[in-house]
């Protein structure tokens, strides 16, 4: 093998040692330049990506509490509205109320009228009946027509003891 060659092992050092320095003044002065750049990049993009993430988040939580916000003020609107809706109707409801009681009361009141003048008639009728009915039933006893004005007085005076 050539490489393990003594009498051409100097050059080999020197050629290699060469080939290190040439290499390494390469990489110093182009590469590791290159990659510090790519990598500050990279870290500069990422901390801007970060940033950006924080203010996004920042915005989303404070969209999320205004969303909050409106949605509690929804709902107590709604409640304001249910109750307001809920008393406007229990007050319809109870006028409605009213105002049928006023009739009931008012029909009511007339069906007592025409109950007592149908009584009144009809004690009027009975009297009138109870005439009829004493001088049918003293004729058929007697034998013969009763006075009218008799039979009323009779009436009469049996409805005095009544009452």
């Amino acid at each position: 093998m050539p490489q393990l060659d003594l009498t051409t092992f100097p050059p080999q050092v020197i050629w290699l040692a060469i080939s290190f320095i040439v290499l390494y003044l390469l990489m110093a002065k182009l590469g590791l330049p290159r990659i510090g750049r790519a990598l500050e990049a990279r870290r500069t993009r990422i901390e801007g990506d970060l940033e950006k993430a924080q203010q996004m988040k920042a915005e989303a939580e404070a969209v999320i509490a205004a969303y909050e916000r409106a949605l509690a003020e929804a709902r107590q609107q709604a409640q304001q509205t249910l109750k307001e809706t809920a008393d406007r109707l229990n007050a319809e409801a109870a006028e409605r109320q009213r105002k049928l009681a006023e009739r009931l009361a008012a029909e009511t009141g007339a069906a007592e009228r025409r109950i007592a003048q149908a009584k009144t008639d009809a004690l009027a009728n009975i009297r009138e009946v109870a005439v009829e009915v004493a001088r049918a039933a003293a004729a058929r006893l007697v034998g013969g027509e009763v006075d009218a004005g008799a039979a009323t007085a009779a009436v009469d005076a049996a409805l005095r003891e009544r009452s």
